[in-house]
């Protein structure tokens, strides 16, 4: 006789009773890639891990889902940790997840490393949309913990630097699930309510990769971009990096950091005002010294000393020109009587009656004009010959045309 049939329902209700009675199946960690990831509108996600000769359906619920501190990717190495559970309509069983963690290069650095490489290649790191912060803001606003010792540091910090800003702390959870969320609703709050904020610091004290993790998550950091207020990102200590310092308008070190980068030193600028206020002093007073002795300058004594001065310069330069003009004169008038001596010298050569004195004698007609040539006179002609001395009445005998002059020291007439 043969067993008694039953139905589907019945026997995948029998399977499931003994999944979930196995002491193995009921606490499992499994590790494996995750492929063919879906987010459903419910909030669950559906999964699959892999390995390399085998598949395994997967359950993400809600509730869990929102706790995990980074997103889930596909070719993500995790570790998954939850019960066998089978799925009676459809007959299919799967891994229901109670706790999942990334593991080995494909953790936390990991899922760092894909969120920073996504965020940089939309711009949201770029340096040419990152603000300044103001040098002097009349209120600032802190995103931390209400409970944490960065938030007292921070107010300590701010306090001693200038107490004329007005400080607005809006506390936030900053670790655990929720707490990105947390983070970014906070500075939407600091945006909507208190836009005239100059800046606004976002960061907690130091802690784990796992406690500062919040600051990695994209929430975060999409908040930090859509503020209209500039941020000033201080996350745990001087090596902690977090993709909200990326992000930020400004990184600090360190929360205390932060509070001294986000208001002027009240005490500083005093002393600042001080020593330029004596700069300005000292400046004005060596002003109204040089203008005073170059006013005494302008009096009476002093320009009676002043004109006496120039007239005695006058006098002298004068006198100097004086000098220089009979100088001028007396070498003019000598230059002149050499020149005139060497003129006189000359007319005398031309004098005839230099030549008189050396034998010769000037033949003129019988009307006293001179006789230059032989062709002017005619036999018998009355002739007058002037000597050095006096002269000589002739009658000319004779004419010879072209005769030589006599040799010097011959008979002349």
């Amino acid at each position: 006789m043969g067993m008694r049939p039953i139905s589907v329902s019945q026997l995948n209700a029998y399977i499931r009773k003994l999944l979930h009675t196995d002491p193995v199946l009921g606490a499992l960690s499994v590790m494996g890639e995750i492929s063919n990831l879906k987010l459903h509108g419910s909030g669950h996600v559906y999964f699959t891990l892999k390995d390399a000769g085998s598949r395994l359906n997967c359950f993400l619920a809600q509730e869990t889902a929102a706790a995990l501190r980074y997103t889930l990717e596909d070719g993500m190495e995790v570790v998954a940790d939850g019960y066998i559970s089978l799925y009676e309509r459809g007959g299919y069983y799967s891994l229901a997840i109670r706790d999942i963690r990334v593991e080995g290069q494909g953790g936390l650095a990991a899922a760092f490393e894909r969120l920073k490489s996504k965020l940089a290649a939309e711009g949201l790191f770029d340096a040419g949309r990152k603000r300044p912060i103001p040098e002097f803001p009349r209120a600032v606003a802190i995103v931390t913990s209400g409970t944490g010792a960065a938030l007292q540091d921070m107010l300590k910090i701010l306090g001693s630097r200038n107490r004329l800003v007005d400080i607005t702390v809006c506390p936030a959870q900053v670790q655990g699930p929720g707490a990105a969320a947390d983070i970014a609703d906070a500075m939407e709050t600091v945006n909507r309510l208190r836009p005239d904020t100059g800046c606004m610091i976002v960061g907690r004290g130091g802690g784990s990769a796992e406690e500062l993790w919040a600051f990695n998550e994209e929430i975060v950091a999409r908040g930090i971009y859509a503020s209209r207020i500039p941020v000033i990102s201080a996350v745990g200590h001087e090596t902690d990096f977090t993709i909200a310092d990326f992000v930020a308008d400004r990184r600090a070190e360190t929360p205390t950091a932060a509070a001294q980068m986000a208001v002027p030193d009240a005490g500083l600028l005093a002393d600042r005002a001080r020593a330029r206020s004596q700069e300005l002093h000292g400046g004005a007073a060596r002003l109204l010294e040089r203008l005073s002795l170059r006013l005494a300058a302008c009096g009476p004594e002093s320009l009676g000393g002043a004109m006496t001065y120039r007239a005695d310069a006058a006098a002298w330069r004068l006198s100097g020109l004086g000098a220089e003009m009979a100088r001028l004169a007396e070498a003019a008038v000598s230059a002149g009587g050499e020149a005139a001596e060497r003129m006189a010298a000359g007319l005398r050569g031309m004098d005839p009656r230099s030549v008189l004195d050396r034998g010769y004698a000037m033949l003129s007609d019988s009307a006293g004009n001179p006789v230059p040539s032989v062709a002017r006179v005619r036999e018998n002609d009355a002739l007058t010959a002037t000597l050095r001395d006096g002269s000589v009445t002739l009658e000319a005998r004779g004419v010879c045309p072209g005769a030589a002059l006599p040799r010097h020291g011959g008979h002349h007439g």
